[in-house]
């Protein structure tokens, strides 16, 4: 197996609809598992989510859990963003879906190093950076 590296975000509450957006800006296939599904007794946290997947067609893997059961929530503290970097072609469809019903921390726009480059807070809370590479002449 090839090792990846891959973003795994934590949710009060909200994971199957964080992913469930994500699935809608990323695109790709999602699978879903509950804590009830893993054995956990009927209560209020037995629908919550314990793992889920998204991987994309163009290759990404981003996974996302509730927090489990008798653990405290942490919410993202901006030590951590996710980002996506590469050619137009995707990118600024992705900071489109991501920024829309968040908040834009730095616009995108062009910056010193001749990329274009933005920062946001999607709905979820989830932080991300968006660099769309300078065509190379």
């Amino acid at each position: 197996m090839t090792s990846r590296l891959n973003p795994y975000l934590s949710f009060d509450g909200s994971a199957r609809d964080a992913m469930e957006f994500y699935r809608s800006v990323f695109g790709g296939d999602l699978t879903i598992s509950t804590f009830g599904e893993s054995g956990m007794p009927d209560g209020p946290a037995s629908d919550k989510v314990m793992h889920a997947q998204l991987e994309t067609p163009k290759g990404f893997a981003l996974m996302a859990s509730d927090t489990p059961p008798g653990m405290d929530y942490a919410a993202p503290n901006g030590a951590v963003s996710v980002s996506l970097s590469g050619d137009e072609e995707d990118l600024r469809g992705y900071w489109e879906k991501l920024s829309d019903g968040g908040m834009v921390t730095m616009p995108l726009e062009k910056q010193a190093w001749g990329d274009e480059f933005g920062m946001c807070v999607d709905r979820y809370g989830t932080p991300w950076m968006v660099n769309i590479g300078s065509p190379q002449g």
